[in-house]
């Protein structure tokens, strides 16, 4: 089965997919369809040890690092080449679906499974990668070890993560049997490419089956706090209240301007507001919020930046009050290399599969990935767009599709012998 011909015609197994998805999906399962599965918890480990075994079905050996990311390894004829990597994670939100991160890894492992059915060889090695701590919903920071694994942060600051209850990452990760010793980045690789559900409706709005995806969107993160004075709301006159709600509404809605002002990635988001003392008839004394800027390039992501900066200082200067602008977080957009790019539209075109470009507005294993090697991304649709919620859903078909670009895609780097 090593002609050009059979390698065109070669096709991952959609059936087999759906099953091992709903397998994985079935650990932690919720009354609703979808998945809890923390990262690190019993059953985090139950779904690591399904996955493991799978491997080894498959001939593959696995090893594991000190943040407890998991290497699937399928031996090529030349070792010494750094390997073709594709992977996701396995942990889930709280209320999380089965797609999100779980389609990225077993798509992989689809992908291995169909090599070793049609006994195709590749000159570099290929893995399939569990990163850990992906989501970030039991401990901070997200991406935790696709993270410490490129440099991100380091193993002791992750080490040290606490969840609400006050165990750590170090001890858990030790409790469940997943603290490897391999030293984290310690592991070549060669060419990274992720395959996921888009998180999103674009696919699905434009009924397009792949999405190419060219970049992540960097993001910046704030918390703005206005101070006013607490009053009574009858007896203050309109004219001579500091009233710090009204004006962070003003700010509020500044936000969502300066995104619109810098289309079509521009995105503004306020997602969480405190109010105090958050009494009916008391005039906001305080107001704490956060602000969410996301853009495709460092200078448009700089340029809302500063127009929020100047927003915040013009609005001082009218109202009188203080505030307070403090920068929490900060990811520069990742451009994918134009390689591994370009695979995902030669694999798609040759397929025959309606694709579109697909700008990503949320966080990936892959960005960190992208700074170690030449790295790419493959969307397909979700339902309604609808993810991090337990109804969660994408079609088989969409989900085979996918999986069939992954498996060309990494072949064109793996190259077939």
């Amino acid at each position: 089965m090593n002609t050009k011909t059979s390698i065109t015609n070669l096709r991952i197994d959609g059936k087999r997919l759906w099953n091992s998805l709903m397998e994985l999906g079935a650990i932690g399962a919720t009354p609703k369809g979808g998945v809890c599965r923390l990262a690190l918890t019993d059953l985090d480990r139950q779904g690591r040890d399904l996955v493991s075994s799978w491997a080894k079905q498959e001939g593959m050996s696995v090893t594991v690092d000190q943040i407890g990311n998991i290497f699937m390894r399928r031996a090529g004829r030349n070792n010494d080449l750094p390997p073709v990597v594709t992977g996701s994670h396995i942990d889930t939100q709280p209320t999380g679906g089965k797609f999100d991160g779980n389609y990225g890894v077993l798509a992989g492992m689809e992908v291995i499974r169909t090599l070793n059915q049609h006994n195709i060889q590749t000159e570099a090695p290929i893995e399939v990668a569990v990163w850990t701590n992906e989501e970030g919903s039991r401990f901070v920071p997200v991406m935790m070890g696709s993270g410490v694994f490129c440099g991100a942060f380091t193993l002791e600051h992750a080490y040290s993560a606490t969840d609400v209850d006050g165990k750590n990452v170090r001890d858990e990760l030790a409790r469940i049997g997943y603290i490897g010793e391999q030293k984290c980045g310690d592991h070549p690789i060669g060419a990274y490419y992720e395959a996921h559900i888009e998180q999103g409706p674009v696919l699905e709005n434009a009924d397009t089956v792949i999405g190419v995806v060219p970049a992540v969107l960097g993001l910046s993160w704030y918390d703005c706090t206005v101070t006013g004075f607490e009053s009574h709301a009858g007896p203050t006159p309109m004219e001579i209240r500091k009233d710090a709600l009204q004006v962070s509404t003003y700010i509020m809605q500044e936000v969502v301007a300066i995104a619109n002002r810098y289309p079509p990635y521009g995105r503004g988001t306020v997602g969480q507001v405190q109010v105090m003392p958050n009494s009916r008839n008391v005039i906001p004394g305080q107001v704490k919020f956060s602000i969410d800027l996301r853009n495709v390039s460092d200078e448009t992501l700089n340029r809302m930046h500063e127009d929020l900066l100047a927003y915040l200082e013009q609005t001082r200067q009218k109202t009188g009050l203080k505030i307070e602008l403090e920068r929490v977080s900060y990811f520069p957009p990742c451009p994918f290399h134009p390689d591994c790019v370009g695979e995902v539209r030669n694999a798609s075109a040759m397929l025959g599969y309606a694709t579109m470009d697909v700008v990503s507005g949320a966080g990936h294993d892959a960005i960190y990935a992208a700074r170690l090697a030449p790295a790419g991304m493959i969307f397909v649709p979700c339902k309604d767009g609808v993810s991090h919620n337990e109804i969660e859903d994408a079609k088989p078909e969409h989900l085979e599709a996918g999986a069939n670009v992954l498996l060309h895609a990494m072949l064109a780097s793996a190259k077939v012998v």
